[in-house]
């Protein structure tokens, strides 16, 4: 047992129930809101393509359906960071839209990046670029948390989740 090596693996992924949970959340809101009556505001999920359309009458509507989507994930536990916004764009009507990107995997600059954070904490671990994610391999379970807790407390600008503990 003593030669078997531990290992977890480091993604950035939302998990697409609890988005589709926030998102029908805030599309309840805006329905019920007084200052949502008769408009044309609305949110929009596609999850196969791990898109989430916003829509908003004007900027000012569009940066308040913006807040209660992201109010909502925040209560179901999905980062703010797993959010790429575009530029909000004018449409039909004098609408504005705006389209946001669902995170998934971490590219591999960033990857990079949380290797060498790995390795500049002295510890016997092998971190492993693997596709989108990043596998931390260690003899000690012990090295494996202290990594885990390191990582919790970096200000990373992507949003990381552990998985696969073995």
């Amino acid at each position: 047992m003593a030669k078997d090596n531990f290992s977890f693996d480091i993604v950035s992924e939302a998990d697409l129930q609890e988005v589709d949970n926030a998102v029908n959340q805030a599309k309840k809101e805006l329905m019920q809101r007084f200052d949502f009556k008769g408009s044309k505001s609305s949110i929009e999920y596609n999850r196969v393509e791990k898109k989430i359309t916003l829509t908003g009458d004007d900027d000012f509507k569009l940066r308040s359906v913006r807040e209660i989507l992201s109010g909502k994930l925040a209560k179901r536990g999905v980062s703010i960071k797993l959010l790429t916004f575009h530029e909000p764009q004018k449409v039909f009507g004098g609408c504005f839209q705006q389209a946001a990107d669902l995170a998934s995997g971490i590219p591999h600059e960033k990857a990079k990046e949380l290797v060498k954070i790995i390795k500049g904490l002295g510890l016997k671990v092998q971190p492993q670029i693997e596709a989108e994610k990043v596998r931390v391999f260690s003899p000690k379970k012990d090295d494996l948390q202290v990594v885990i807790a390191h990582l919790r407390k970096t200000e990373f600008p992507l949003a990381l989740s552990f998985c696969n503990y073995r």
